[in-house]
């Protein structure tokens, strides 16, 4: 398999279906980190990327700047939820059998404080149940230089056999 662009461009730079049955869900999150298949486009959009992948953990990292805010000047709730979301549901992917795939059917999220435009942060999920059909997972934002925690949340995924071609 050739380097994949860093982030999607086009729908073409994807993995396609096989590709993605092909694999466990490690399998498939460490060929993104390696840069074996590109990085889906919102991280480019929302300025956040893949950064550490183990069975049942997985980091993001990104920096919240001003296309990012409310129309109080804060970053936006959204952001939070959008990297927690990755994070949490990424790692119940981590945990799912080659054959299979995930999506998230519910989270949550607790801002406990406001993020400074321009703080690298990590959004990290860790998987507190991988079954056979629902994944569990929870997560943390944190500053990268403060150690502060700005948001927690948890989420639950479904886990689905995907039959045939």
């Amino acid at each position: 398999m050739t380097a994949a662009p860093l982030f999607a461009t086009r729908p073409e730079d994807l993995a396609s279906r096989e590709v993605l049955l092909s694999m466990s869900g490690l399998d498939f999150m460490r060929a993104i980190l390696e840069g074996r298949i590109a990085h889906p486009p919102m991280g480019r959009t929302l300025g956040y990327r893949l950064h550490s992948v183990a069975r049942g953990r997985v980091a993001f990292r990104g920096t919240p700047d001003f296309e990012m805010t409310n129309p109080m000047g804060t970053v936006h709730g959204g952001w939070y939820g959008t990297l927690l979301d990755s994070a949490m549901a990424c790692a119940v992917m981590t945990e799912v059998p080659r054959g299979s795939v995930y999506t998230t059917l519910e989270y949550k999220v607790n801002v406990t404080r406001p993020i400074p435009l321009g703080t690298e942060i990590e959004a990290v999920g860790t998987v507190s149940h991988a079954g056979r059909s629902t994944g569990v997972a929870e997560g943390r934002i944190t500053g990268i230089a403060d150690g502060r925690l700005y948001a927690t949340g948890s989420t639950t995924c479904i886990i689905m056999r995907v039959d045939g071609p």
